[in-house]
């Protein structure tokens, strides 16, 4: 428990550090406060068993999969590591729908896998920490239960389930908008539960944002448990599984206007026995979250809701808001706007359902610059899937 407690005062110093660094580009860290900066790199960053260099520049370490830093959370000391989930839900496919183009699953574009009894982490830099903190400045936090808390300059267009539920699966269209300084473009799954006061969220998705890899498309997860939040590795929590699907890589390929079109396939679920959350990327389970960190009016007994959609952010009130998704409104359909086909969900009786189309809620916060709609249909549509997305150019209200 001393490291533990170690660790979190560790944290809260730094933050201040981080703040400043971030508050002003011209900011430069003191000796001091890189030193400090760099014992937080180094609780984070675990001993590798062996290393890999991507080819986008950032480093790629295996790390015992019982030493990761998950294990640093102070409820999940003496817990044990679920190599996979004890069931899987049975994802039912629509036999009755077909595209008009390819839609191709994300693959890895680089061959890397750690040895057995290792985890793939993409290894955190100091730039990471305060991107990381800039975010949080800019807004990038789970969606709010009222939409009325979400920052100016912060516009939505999502699919919403709202029905007890045990998770969901979607397959996240890949795009690469390009994002000006203190902005950000997403798409993501979310579940959701808890009141306001106690408010609990988990998503993933692909997110774009200067300084995150070069402001290209990156894997991320977020997530809020007890108040706290969280964002990919970068503290203990999530628990990492898998040998080849790193957090915070690059997502790659990605879709091209009227050409392939890529996506994430992505499900998060609640296992039944142990109740933890699980988060799976192209059927590999990547990891998941323990069901103690959750309280029991959040998502430690399951979720209220499930959105699909995309977020965009812009902080600073001179520049348009930035691209959503493609770049394209919902009217111009596949290979043109931003898709997330195949929603599912898993019911509260525990059987994984197609969503009823008078069940899903579209919302556009700002349907004049981002809007959103539903497929329910047969032929080269999918039953139930979404289009979604616009161009730059709202007016950061």
């Amino acid at each position: 428990m001393r490291s533990s407690n170690k660790f979190i005062l560790l944290i809260l110093s730094t933050i201040t550090l981080i703040s400043l660094v971030t508050g002003s580009r011209k900011t430069i860290p003191s000796e001091e406060n890189k030193r400090e900066l760099e014992k937080l790199l180094n609780h984070i960053n675990k001993p590798a068993i062996k290393s890999f260099q991507s080819k986008h520049g950032y480093t790629l370490d295996c790390i015992d999969i019982h030493k990761q830093l998950a294990f640093d959370h102070p409820l999940l000391k003496n817990h044990s590591v679920q190599l996979k989930p004890t069931t899987i839900p049975k994802w039912t496919r629509d036999n009755n729908t077909s595209q008009k183009s390819t839609s191709l699953p994300f693959r890895q574009e680089e061959d890397i896998v750690c040895p057995p009894g290792t985890v793939i982490i993409k290894r955190t830099t100091l730039e990471d920490l305060i991107q990381f903190q800039r975010l949080e400045s800019l807004g990038f936090k789970p969606s709010s239960k009222d939409r009325n808390d979400d920052p100016p300059g912060h516009y939505t267009a999502v699919a919403q389930y709202y029905a007890l539920n045990f998770g969901g699966k979607g397959n996240i269209n890949v795009w690469d908008p390009q994002v000006e300084p203190d902005q950000y473009s997403l798409s993501s799954m979310y579940v959701q539960g808890g009141r306001r006061e106690d408010f609990e969220t988990i998503s993933a998705g692909w997110i774009v944002s200067p300084k995150l890899n070069k402001n290209h498309s990156s894997l991320f997860i977020a997530w809020t448990a007890n108040k706290k939040g969280c964002y990919n590795t970068l503290c203990p929590g999530f628990v990492q599984v898998s040998r080849k699907f790193s957090l915070g890589s690059v997502a790659r390929p990605v879709s091209s206007y009227g050409g392939k079109q890529y996506h994430l396939e992505i499900s998060i679920y609640q296992e039944r026995l142990t109740r933890d959350w699980w988060f799976v990327l192209k059927g590999e389970p990547v990891g998941y979250w323990p069901n103690p960190l959750f309280s029991y009016s959040g998502l430690a007994e399951g979720a209220d809701n499930v959105w699909w959609g995309g977020e965009v952010f812009s902080a600073n009130k001179e520049r348009i808001s930035p691209v959503m998704g493609s770049g394209f409104v919902p009217q111009d359909d596949f290979g043109k706007a931003a898709y997330i086909n195949g929603l599912r969900v898993v019911d509260h009786s525990r059987k994984v359902t197609i969503p009823p189309a008078k069940d899903l809620v579209v919302y556009a916060s700002s349907p004049t610059c981002y809007n959103v709609k539903t497929i329910s249909r047969r032929g080269e549509y999918w039953s139930r899937a979404i289009f979604y997305g616009g161009p730059a150019g709202c007016t950061v209200r």
